[in-house]
């Protein structure tokens, strides 16, 4: 295949075009690493006129001319290539908003950058983000300069171009002149463009290019493989293919936009539960590409099909990465989150899967929280269990049940030895997110045991914010030991579980070195039952080794009652 690319700079690039990411192709997911990593590109073109910096290789789908008030331009819908763009453009943004219009170069300057990036009609953006900017918070920016604040914000993409307006931001503000760093932008940063006028060809370019050895993600490069089928061995319904793909990878482009992650995990689980045969291990990203193209055996018909598949698991992993409490079980085991979302998929009834899911929350937390296992163990186990959900005819929900109480058996999950570990043991160092699933699961006992629903807003923000910021000393660390004491000697050992509890984020900094019984009443307005026992047990009889033992009893006596 022949491939003419032209060799420009930022400023040819983006002349007379107006760029175009179309919903079927990834959401905005650069992090601040590659961000910094780019800033330090254009640092080192500083003071070096003669030099440039290869930015990387673009590819368009031309799509047609279109005129603005007395402008033409040719649409271009970016393929490859958008992280970058969309960064740059962002960044020349921010040149824009740094540049004094009280100085008259920077004033012509200014207006020509916004004459760049916003079209004479006052909407036409050089880059337009169609994909998955239903915020419009890149639009709003890139037309008015309108910042918003990042918190409370609720997709990775939308997080990641708020943050990617901040770091430009700040790295313009950073450069003293203003004006040398525009013209290193515009002129000193290069590309290899590859414009393309035929659809069928873009879904090739990426093979050749990754050939070459520049780098594809496995997913976009699956996509690329599976609509190049549809264009190739479609029936006669080659438009109404591709616009089905289109869709669907529209939707499964927006579904792992939610979270951090989600892209491989979902690739890589998709193809674990497509297996032809009974897997002993999850698949690679790679392994997952070379599977679904097997599958999919050159007919457009099943790379619909397949895609459908990918998207459906897609959504799985979002919803089961969406509950908080139950996803924070089992930290980062992906032979656990295989079989849950395997579980999630299967034909049994809501009821059934409930019970499922309760019974695989309890064994995965009891191997891998409570036995503190680490992430070989099982595997095969939990992969061939979640192969067989969706695969083996007629399994039933009693079946996998059973199957999961054998994954807990044995002398290397004595729940005895694991209760052991806990008591007058330091519960707290690296051990921060089982210790807060398991006061999660306490305050849920206390809720029972008082017949009130679990339903805390306090919970919420407990599981938003980092185990750290949560978690309390009761007996301040500055005034115990921070490591084990044998019995019978002075002093209490502030990291035993007895001691730990948690707490709104925050307000563990709040009451820091305070002594306990000046905390009670701060705990007792958290309306948390287990801060509210603790508070209790304080104005009873104060806080030393003696509360601090009863207390770890009573959870780890409801530990053996729960996991044994």
């Amino acid at each position: 295949m022949d491939i003419q690319p032209q060799f420009t700079n930022l400023s040819t690039l983006l002349t007379n075009r107006l760029f175009r990411i179309p919903r079927y192709q990834r959401a905005y997911s650069w992090h601040r690493k590659q961000r910094e990593d780019m800033f330090n590109d254009i640092k080192m073109l500083r003071g070096n006129s003669e030099s440039n910096h290869f930015m990387a290789t673009v590819v368009g789908l031309r799509r047609g001319l279109t005129t603005i008030v007395t402008d033409q331009y040719r649409v271009v819908e970016v393929v490859d290539g958008q992280q970058r763009i969309t960064t740059l453009v962002i960044l020349l943004k921010a040149i824009e908003q740094n540049l004094d219009r009280r100085i008259k170069d920077e004033k012509k300057l200014a207006s020509e950058l916004e004459e760049l990036l916003v079209k004479q009609d006052e909407l036409s953006l050089v880059l337009l983000q169609t994909n998955h900017d239903k915020s419009h918070y890149f639009s709003n920016y890139i037309r008015s300069g309108e910042r918003v604040d990042i918190k409370g914000v609720r997709t990775i993409a939308d997080r990641e171009i708020l943050s990617a307006i901040e770091d430009c931001d700040n790295f313009v503000s950073a450069w003293e002149d203003k004006i040398e760093l525009l013209r290193i932008i515009k002129n000193q940063l290069t590309f290899i463009f590859h414009e393309i006028d035929n659809e069928e060809t873009v879904y090739t370019v990426f093979e050749v290019l990754n050939n070459r050895g520049l780098r594809v993600s496995w997913l976009d490069r699956l996509k690329s493989m599976l609509m190049g089928v549809a264009f190739q061995k479609s029936m006669g319904n080659v438009n109404e293919h591709i616009e089905e793909l289109h869709n669907i990878w529209g939707n499964i482009y927006e579904a792992i936009g939610l979270r951090q992650g989600l892209s491989g995990e979902a690739l890589k689980f998709a193809a674990s539960l497509k297996s032809k045969n009974r897997p002993s291990k999850p698949h690679s990203e790679e392994s997952a590409v070379q599977l679904f193209m097997e599958l999919c055996d050159g007919k457009a018909e099943k790379s619909i099909k397949l895609s459908y598949w990918l998207l459906e698991v897609a959504k799985a992993v979002d919803s089961f990465l969406g509950d908080t409490f139950r996803s924070k079980a089992v930290t980062n085991i992906a032979q656990a989150r295989l079989l849950a979302v395997s579980i999630l998929l299967s034909s049994f009834s809501d009821e059934e899967k409930r019970l499922l899911l309760d019974k695989w929350e309890k064994t995965s937390f009891r191997v891998y929280g409570l036995c503190a296992k680490d992430a070989r163990t099982a595997i095969g186990d939990y992969v061939r269990l979640a192969w067989d959900v969706l695969n083996t005819p007629r399994i039933t929900s009693e079946e996998v049940k059973q199957r999961l109480d054998r994954f807990s058996e044995g002398k290397e999950h004595d729940i005895n030895e694991a209760i052991r570990q806990l008591q007058n043991e330091n519960c707290y160092e690296g051990w921060e997110e089982e210790l807060r699933y398991l006061l999660y699961r306490y305050e849920e006992h206390l809720s029972e045991n008082k017949g009130q629903d679990f339903s805390n807003e306090q919970w919420a923000r407990i599981w938003e914010a980092s185990a750290a910021k949560s978690i309390e000393h009761i007996f301040p660390q500055s005034k115990g030991a921070l490591e084990y004491i044998e019995p019978g000697q002075p002093g209490i050992f502030v990291h035993r579980l007895g001691n730990l509890l948690l707490l709104p984020p925050g307000l563990n900094s709040v009451l820091a070195d305070k002594d306990p019984v000046d905390k009670a009443e701060s705990y007792r307005s958290t309306g948390l039952h287990c801060a509210t026992e603790v508070a209790n047990m304080i104005s009873e009889g104060g806080w030393a080794n003696e509360q601090i033992e009863e207390r770890e009893k009573n959870i780890i006596k409801w530990v053996r009652e729960t996991w044994a």
